[in-house]
């Protein structure tokens, strides 16, 4: 959980599998999954079979990273480890159950993020995650422009979280964005648009890998 990870928000997916494999050939091990339910944001994605079909076609080395923009993340959190999700992120927004959700995907084997939208205090992690993610955009959409005030949110973030949390930044992740956001101890990149929105997307993670200090 540390690096930049594409999210195949942003993809084709007439041709998702290669798309992932080509920014894969240019590093990029961690690979993220933006599941919308329409109820806590309003745009429908995808679920388990769509994350389980990626996991069948990429190689060992990918890492799933799926972040669940549901409501009740606990009812399906299960269902996406056994697709294959290596970690699952969920919104403290999204349920009362933030403790027992995060037990929940550790119980059934992967690691367990909690995300933060923009309006909610970084206070709201009263827990110790394994990934803490602060949105850098409020979520639903992509290809956001990059909320300028989360760089406090995030440093602040990253002295709550603790050594051991990965700092995940998600929304208007791009190569002007990426520096300030590492130093402010971010360690985990998201970006969408700005990889797969780009006429040579392994160029384009090369990039931010770089700006990001993990190229």
């Amino acid at each position: 959980m540390r690096g930049v990870a594409p999210s195949i928000l942003s993809a084709d997916f007439a041709r998702l599998a290669a798309q992932v494999e080509e920014v894969m050939a240019a590093g990029a091990r961690i690979i993220h999954c933006d599941v919308m339910d329409g109820h806590f944001v309003p745009p429908i994605t995808f679920g388990p079979l769509v994350v389980s079909a990626l996991r069948d076609a990429l190689p060992d080395e990918a890492f799933l990273d799926v972040h669940l923009m549901i409501e009740r993340p606990e009812r399906h959190v299960a269902d996406f480890v056994k697709a294959g999700a290596g970690n699952v992120t969920f919104h403290v927004e999204a349920t009362p159950h933030v403790d027992y959700t995060m037990n929940l995907i550790r119980e059934a084997g992967a690691t367990a993020g909690v995300a933060l939208n923009p309006g909610t205090a970084i206070e709201a992690l009263a827990v110790e995650p394994d990934v803490a993610l602060c949105m850098t955009v409020n979520p639903g959409w992509g290809g956001q422009p990059f909320i300028e005030r989360s760089i406090d949110r995030i440093r602040e973030l990253a002295k709550r979280a603790g050594n051991d949390t990965a700092i995940e930044v998600d929304g208007g992740i791009d190569a002007r964005t990426a520096g300030p956001c590492a130093r402010a101890g971010a360690t985990t990149f998201v970006a969408g648009s700005a990889i797969f929105g780009r006429p040579d997307p392994a160029e384009a993670f090369r990039e931010i890998s770089a700006a990001a200090g993990c190229g």
